[in-house]
């Protein structure tokens, strides 16, 4: 028997109450809680995974004033949308907004449905967010288990499943409707929510302020510390890059869209060539001997991008890269070095890509490794005349 299924009925109704009181004393002021609003409560719910509430705020504001009903989302300009969520990062979280507003359009007359099957059936409604909307909006008695869920209720009772692994979430789901009130599930999901973030935390969790205390078999026996259980996951793998910042004759810069679907679909960066570790790091301690520099970028854009070959061939080089920047996604870590250089002759680019003045970068989409990149070149535009 686990330990949730030795609670009576009444310690599981004390701790439901207690929980409940410590919530209704202690909740955050977020604005996506100012009503049970299904669209807005879905759009942060979507916004806060992978992001911090303090980032998100102002992002959601931006978002609603845009975007204030499904139906105006719905029929939104993709780039508008993914404009309003640069910086917020993994995109297709946007894209699949946007697809699940349009279904709700279609279907359901622009209302977001109702049942936890309907809402679990839209595009990039995953079981947290599912059970997010149900249970706030709608009063349903679903959990909504996410990272901090399963870190307090692992502690709570001394849950040994691993929360890495995706079987594992059945059993936080046994354990969530064994004490989930269905007078107030969208509260207790909430108060969950808040104590993970704020008191029950990964590694400085304060016990003694935590309105479960009193029920948390961990505290009792003193090993808070091996909860939750998680495996570790695979580092990063690591992938490098040679960019080229392009400028032609008028002082415009090279920008190219990647494709529309893999990863940063349809997002716009510098040319990129992929390239080896060892010409990687190869390309970083020579670059004192400018020239065989020089040679290595000329000879390898021509060879990987060929359709730029009469650009790269026509091009006068900055002799050393400009610097280097990391960026880390769930999966990949890019190392990317940075060269410049001044195109003499214009050509025909292939279709889609375009040069674009820098001052109006701000109308492009940009992934976080081309902001970065592009707050390369400008510091080194800054600090060097002769660029």
């Amino acid at each position: 028997m686990t330990n949730w299924e030795r609670l009576t009925p009444q310690e599981i109704k004390e701790l439901q109450e207690d929980f409940l009181d410590w919530y209704d004393a202690h909740q955050r002021n977020l604005p996506w809680r100012e009503n049970h609003d299904p669209y807005r409560i879905w759009i942060s719910e979507i916004m806060l995974q992978q992001t911090r509430v303090v980032t998100v705020i102002d992002y959601f504001y931006r978002f609603m004033e845009a975007f204030p009903d499904i139906a105006t989302l719905a029929s939104a300009p993709e780039e508008q949308l993914l404009k309003l969520w640069e910086g917020l990062g993994y995109y297709s979280r946007a894209r699949n907004i946007q697809a699940a507003a349009q279904e709700i359009v279609a279907r359901y007359n622009g209302q977001m449905p109702r049942t936890i099957e309907e809402i679990s059936s839209l595009k990039g409604i995953g079981p947290y967010t599912a059970g997010a909307i149900a249970s706030i909006a709608f009063g349903l008695p679903e959990p909504a288990i996410d990272g901090n869920v399963m870190r307090v209720v692992s502690r709570l009772f001394t849950i040994q499943a691993d929360i890495a692994k995706p079987a594992s979430r059945k059993v936080f789901d046994q354990a969530m409707r064994k004490i989930l009130p269905p007078e107030a599930p969208g509260d207790f999901n909430q108060a969950l929510m808040d104590l993970g973030s704020s008191i029950c935390t990964p590694t400085s969790p304060q016990c003694m302020e935590c309105p479960l205390q009193n029920y948390c078999q961990a505290y009792e026996t003193d090993t808070v510390a091996q909860y939750p259980v998680k495996s570790k996951k695979q580092p990063p793998k690591p992938v490098y890059y040679l960019a080229y910042c392009l400028q032609n004759q008028k002082g415009e810069y090279l920008l190219v869209q990647r494709p529309e679907t893999g990863l940063l679909a349809k997002m716009w960066t510098f040319p990129l060539v992929e390239v080896t570790q060892e010409e990687y790091q190869r390309y970083q301690s020579t670059y004192e001997e400018g020239q065989l520099v020089l040679d290595l970028v000329a000879e390898d854009a021509v060879s990987a991008l060929p359709v730029w070959s009469e650009a790269v061939s026509s091009v006068v080089w900055q002799t050393r890269h400009l610097g280097e920047i990391s960026h880390i996604f769930s999966h990949l870590k890019w190392h990317v070095l940075l060269f410049y250089g001044r195109v003499t002759k214009e050509q025909k680019l292939p279709e889609g890509d375009r040069w674009v003045a820098g001052a109006d970068f701000d109308q492009y989409v940009f992934p976080k490794p081309q902001q970065k990149l592009v707050a390369l070149w400008q510091k080194n535009r800054s600090n060097n005349k002769d660029f």
